[in-house]
Formats: structure tokens, C-alpha cells, sequence
């Protein structure tokens, strides 16, 4: 599992007709800076607009995921952003000269090749992943869909599909490490039934559709005339059933493809939550319609959780303790007393602000011309507002010491700059026994997360 963000070394670009919309296209996938994502940018409409690859985005769900933003449309973009998650890569800016990507040969193996020749680059970020905590389930009777999300410290889908036919059966299809995706998954193609064909066609759907895209299945007797129908539908000299029920097409490339190419769907659509996630997700018969409506619970989580674990901080209100009144519970002073203000504490949690500013001594020496904030020094502050947490559960807390025991769990997100404030959080993970205080915390800069771990400290007297 990656735990740095990577974007790709140079644009590439892939070429071929839209599904649903038969209208050819030009995507090139091209490098992006860390914590941009995956965005769309229709370069052939006024003014380029971009399109978010975001959950909130989606407009329409007929037989793939479209998204619209800033009166620009991108549809079918799952097997574009499958690819992309398939092989980890969390920045690209994708150029595309027409309303939908390329189908190719209905899987995503082509823009994984294209990805793969151009190569990977990490970057300098750590990837923001959104950890499951807790179980998180979708149920829709009608459509017989269940989607379910564990904690589990990687990114493991298992799918299930049982159409009830007498060709398909029931299969499944999974993938515990993404070093299988490529040869696993990506190559699987997106199929339909043969029943369905003719509706799709009168939606004005599949107008890209042909026996070289998709996999066609048959599951009962077709006379001969509705084969000469469906030559003609599909613009082929001949259209034939072959034994297995495979309407006119080559041999599957896995037993179990439609159920690979059911997963492939799911992680492209999961792919607009917007963050990589760590947990295990489940799937029983998923569909766009379940996929979108359960990426949409997740983010929805993900911005309940980001309301209330951030701080917010207002300069023009007083603080519980100025730095006189920390200078006082704290025996740390220049150049290692590192935090400026405490803006809230109660029996279990803490806030603190720390200004970063230039004329602090250890940018002289660290990376002089491109001043970064010692990721030990964040540390540092942030336990200090955990000391004041622990000293404020005694009496008379210039009588202890805190001592700094351990640290576990420890992430830096973002890098933090010379005229960022710092809100550091934490808060008590069990009540302090026999002077050992376990605690978690945060620190946020400009709301966005920056940094966590989980410290352990011992409060000792001074005199013992």
C-alpha cells in the first residue's frame, strides 16, 4: 500500500470512440501537482471547463457514471478512474476533447498500458486516506443490492453477482492487493445481456456499442431472423451465438469476468468519494445506482467527521491561557517553548495555536531556500498541548514535570510553511492511571488535516 501520493512522469494520451455517445475522442492524462486529484477538462467547450471527479457531481447513472460541473459533462468515466486507483495514482489533470473517454476494448487494461509506459512519480505528500472506523452499509430490496464497508488497515473489494441466468450463474471476484489489479482486473470488459440491447440502443445509449467493446450474453434460444435483426442493429455482416452464450465475441478472458469487470465499476465509482480509503468493502449485486449511493454515505461521513474533529479558532476572542500564562505551567522557554496560545481545555481535551513564522532558529538549517517546519518540532508543540492537558488535572502544575513516553501512529499529511497558524488538538484516549496519560492528536492548518499521532506521557512531582 502506497503511502505517499504519486502522479504520472508525462502526459499520455489514449484515442477511440465513446460508448454510449459514438462520438470519437482524445483523453491525455497529464501530471498535477499533490492533493489536486482527478479532475476532467473538456478542452474542446468555451473556456475548457474543469469537471471534478467528485460524488457530488454526478447527473446521471444510465449505464455508467456521468459527471457535470461548471456546465461542462463528462460521461462514463468509471473505467478511466478505475485505472487510475488500480495503479495508485492520486493526481492527474485529464484533457479530453469530447463529452466521453474512450471506450476501447471495454476494460481499462489500454489506459493502464498508457499509464504505465509514461511511469509513476512520488511526491512529496502523504496520501490523505479516509480510514473506516466502524461498519457502513447500503441496502437497496428492490434492486437486491447490499454494500457494506469494514475497518481494515489496507483497501481490500470483494463482489458478488447472481443474475439468475443459466450462463452466469453466480460468481465472485476480488482484490486484496493492488499489485494484482493489472493483470486481474483492469483487463475484465463491460458486458450486457442480450435482452437488454435493443432498449439501450432505443434510449439512445451504447451508439459506440459494438461485439469488439462489450461482451454480449445470451441466455435463451434466438431464432434466426433476430439474429439478422441484430446484424443489422450492430452493423456486422453476421452475428452468431456461440456455445457458451456469448453473443458473436471471443472467449472470455477470466470465468469470472463479468463479476472482475462488476468490481472494476465498483472501485472507478468509489474513486469520487475524493479520498483513498483503507477498509474492506463488500458488494453483493452492485450497480452505478448502488456504487454512487454508497460512495455518497462515505463522503458524507467523511465531511460529518471533518466538522467535528477540526477546531475552529477566532484571533479576535481571548484565550483560556496566553503565552505568559503557559510560560507559567510549562518550563520550556526560548527557542523550545513552541506554542503561542491555548484556545480551549476541559478535563479531556486540549486546543493550542502555534504562529510559524520565519524568524524561528531551525529554518536557518533546515532546508534553507525552502523553509519547511521540522516535522519533530510539530511533534514537539503538539505535546506540549498535550502537557498543558495532563498539568491542568493537578494542583498546582508548576510542581510537576510531563515527561514525553512514546509516540505511535504518527502521519504528516501536508507540509507546513513560515505564515501558517497551527491548531493542535488532543484529547485523552483512556483516564490517566498512576500518571501515564494516553492521548491522540491533531494538527490542522487552514482546516485541513497536517498531521497525527498518539502520544503517551508520565506526570511526575518535582520533588519525587
Amino acid at each position: 500500500m502506497n503511502y505517499k501520493q504519486h502522479t504520472i512522469k508525462a502526459p499520455v494520451t489514449v484515442s477511440g470512440i465513446g460508448l454510449h455517445t459514438g462520438v470519437v475522442s482524445n483523453m491525455t492524462f497529464k501530471p498535477a501537482p499533490a492533493n489536486h486529484g482527478y479532475k476532467f477538462q473538456r478542452i474542446d467547450l468555451p473556456g475548457q471547463p474543469i469537471v471534478s471527479a467528485d460524488v457530488d457531481n454526478v447527473v446521471d447513472l444510465s449505464r455508467g457514471t456521468t459527471i457535470e460541473q461548471n456546465g461542462a459533462r463528462v460521461n462514463t468515466v468509471e473505467h478511466t478512474l478505475a485505472a487510475l486507483v488500480g495503479l495508485q495514482i492520486d493526481n492527474v489533470l485529464i484533457e479530453l476533447d469530447g463529452p466521453e473517454p474512450p471506450i476501447m476494448d471495454g476494460s481499462s487494461i489500454e489506459f493502464v498500458r498508457a499509464l504505465l509506459e509514461v511511469g509513476l512519480q512520488e511526491q512529496n505528500a502523504l496520501r490523505n486516506y479516509f480510514e473506516i472506523t466502524q461498519g457502513i452499509s447500503y441496502k437497496d430490496d428492490k434492486r437486491g443490492v447490499e454494500i457494506a464497508a469494514l475497518p481494515l488497515d489496507d483497501y481490500r473489494l470483494t463482489v458478488m453477482v447472481d443474475y439468475n441466468s443459466p450462463v452466469l450463474g453466480s460468481q465472485h471476484a476480488s482484490i486484496t492487493d493492488f499489485n494484482q489489479f493489472q493483470e486481474e482486473i483492469a483487463p475484465s470488459r463491460t458486458f450486457c445481456f442480450l435482452h437488454e440491447l435493443e432498449a439501450l440502443f432505443k434510449q439512445n445509449l451504447i451508439k459506440g456499442g459494438n461485439l469488439n467493446n462489450a461482451i454480449v450474453i445470451v441466455d435463451r434460444v434466438v431464432e434466426e431472423d433476430e439474429l439478422s435483426y441484430l446484424s443489422e442493429l450492430l452493423d456486422r455482416p453476421k452475428v452468431e451465438v456461440k456455445e457458451e452464450g456469448i453473443l458473436n465475441n471471443t472467449e472470455l478472458r477470466f470465468r469470472n469476468e463479468p463479476a472482475r469487470h462488476k468490481l472494476l465499476d465498483l472501485l472507478g465509482d468509489l474513486a469520487l468519494i475524493g479520498r483513498p480509503i483503507k477498509g474492506q468493502i463488500l458488494a453483493a449485486r452492485p450497480g452505478h445506482a448502488a456504487n454512487i449511493a454508497f460512495a455518497k454515505r462515505v463522503k458524507k461521513l467523511i465531511q460529518e467527521a471533518a466538522i467535528k474533529n477540526v477546531p475552529t479558532y477566532d484571533p479576535k476572542k481571548p484565550p483560556v491561557m496566553d503565552i505568559n500564562q503557559i510560560s507559567a505551567t510549562l518550563p520550556h522557554r526560548y527557542p523550545f517553548l513552541l506554542i503561542d496560545k491555548i484556545i480551549h481545555l476541559d478535563e479531556n481535551s486540549v486546543t493550542g495555536v502555534k504562529n510559524v513564522t520565519m524568524n524561528e532558529p531551525f529554518f536557518q538549517g533546515h532546508f534553507p531556500g525552502n523553509p519547511i517546519l521540522p516535522g519533530v518540532i510539530q511533534i514537539e508543540a503538539m505535546a506540549q498541548t498535550g502537557g498543558i492537558l495532563v498539568l491542568n488535572t493537578v494542583e498546582n502544575p508548576e510542581d510537576y514535570w510531563t515527561y514525553f513516553l512514546g509516540i505511535d501512529k504518527c502521519r504528516f499529511k501536508r507540509k507546513v510553511i513560515p505564515g501558517d497558524t497551527i491548531i493542535f488538538k488532543c484529547e485523552l484516549l483512556a483516564p490517566i492511571k498512576r500518571g501515564i496519560a494516553k492521548m491522540s492528536g491533531q494538527a490542522f492548518v487552514g482546516g485541513q488535516l497536517v498531521m497525527e499521532a498518539e502520544m503517551s506521557a508520565s506526570i511526575v512531582k518535582k520533588d519525587a
